[in-house]
């Protein structure tokens, strides 16, 4: 069984009318209860859930501070490549943008990591376009082996491989997967991916759970908001997380709400994503998944990210470059998207511990044979 099956009975419940009947007193009832269901997960998201964000907030702190403590794991996202074989309507790497691409070298890839562990990260998301000509498993892994000398944890985020080749990865070192389904409507992924093996809904949804089954310490899921409406698209992927979650014990799973930024082309989100959304959605998934990890990216603001902190965020990047060659060489090529908090890493931390959070850069290290 793969999470496909949960999702087709579940995609075409009545959800306006079941937003349209959650009253007030529904989110209250909800509020009380120790552990939710789908159901619950769906009257947090409701409309009527917008008037209950205070009491949400609280309960939601306190289960993260249950859970997890005061303290944020920071990060970086390295971009080692940005040459993609799809065609995505939303994303600056797709196939069609005219642009030069680029593709790091080995010495190169060392030069970002020196940078980047000067500038006190020891957490690292290595990135590329989705090429398996131009970013194949073998580049991949060779860059994972001059990589782990520099870094504590290493996670990917790169085309979806097969299980074999996650576990091929893993023994390089490798403890992390992310993997963005960018949307749970299958109608409108697609409609949006118009190319490329990306098109295959299925694989792509799969390799979550084939990460999980190569032995990934974490693995990190998401919807790209602004695909679709924003209440199902955070549904979906709290089930897919709480799916992971049941069956796959030992592997820790967490959730990122990546909103559509600013690239390369034309196209528009289809639905606006407000900051009250925002912090409606990630509430709803912390009381719904409580063990859950919610990793917060360099897209927002920094006004923004600081308030979200105390809501169930336990994952933050700092001073990300999206850009392939982007911290030791300061390239020109185009980022994936635009991000929107530029702050150091020093004053990163410096605005956790004023809202009194334990900043933390390693919290595990790569065991290496």
């Amino acid at each position: 069984m793969s999470f496909y099956e949960k999702y087709v009975t579940v995609r075409d419940l009545p959800f306006g009318d079941i937003f349209a009947n959650v009253k007030r007193n529904d989110v209250y009832k909800v509020l009380q209860k120790d552990t939710l269901n789908e159901m619950d997960l769906l009257v947090l998201l409701s409309p009527s859930a917008e008037e209950c964000l205070e009491e949400m907030a609280q309960k939601a702190h306190r289960l993260t501070i249950q859970h997890f403590g005061k303290v944020m794991q920071l990060y970086a996202p390295l971009y080692i490549s940005d040459y993609c074989v799809n065609q995505c309507k939303y994303c600056s790497f797709s196939v069609e943008n005219p642009t030069v691409r680029t593709k790091l070298t080995m010495d190169q890839i060392e030069e970002e990591a020196q940078a980047i562990l000067n500038m006190g990260i020891k957490h690292v998301i290595i990135l590329t376009g989705e090429s398996r000509v131009h970013s194949p498993v073998g580049y991949l892994c060779d860059s994972v082996e001059r990589l782990k000398k520099y870094f504590a944890s290493l996670s990917i985020e790169v085309q979806p491989l097969k299980t074999e080749e996650y576990r091929e990865l893993v023994k390089r070192g490798v403890d992390g997967l992310t993997v963005y389904q960018e949307v749970y409507n299958e109608e409108i992924y697609k409609e949006i991916h118009v190319k490329g093996p990306k098109r295959d809904y299925k694989f792509r949804l799969d390799a979550p759970e084939r990460g999980c089954q190569a032995g990934m310490q974490s693995v990190n899921i998401g919807a790209l908001l602004g695909m679709d409406d924003w209440r199902k698209e955070v549904f979906f992927t709290g089930l897919h997380a709480y799916y992971l979650q049941q069956k796959y014990l030992e592997t820790s799973i967490s959730i990122s709400f990546p909103r559509l930024r600013p690239h390369l082309g034309s196209f528009q989100p289809k639905v606006d994503v407000t900051d009250k959304n925002l912090v409606q959605a990630m509430l709803a998934i912390r009381l719904f998944l409580p063990r859950a990890g919610i990793t917060l990216s360099t897209r927002e603001t920094k006004e923004l990210r600081d308030h979200l902190i105390p809501l169930g965020v336990t994952k933050m990047s700092a001073a990300s470059s999206t850009v392939v060659g982007g911290y030791a060489n300061k390239t020109t090529t185009n980022s994936q998207f635009e991000i929107s908090d530029e702050r150091s890493v020093d004053e990163v931390k410096a605005a956790l511990k004023r809202l009194g959070y334990q900043p933390v850069v390693k919290d595990w290290q790569i065991l290496t044979v």
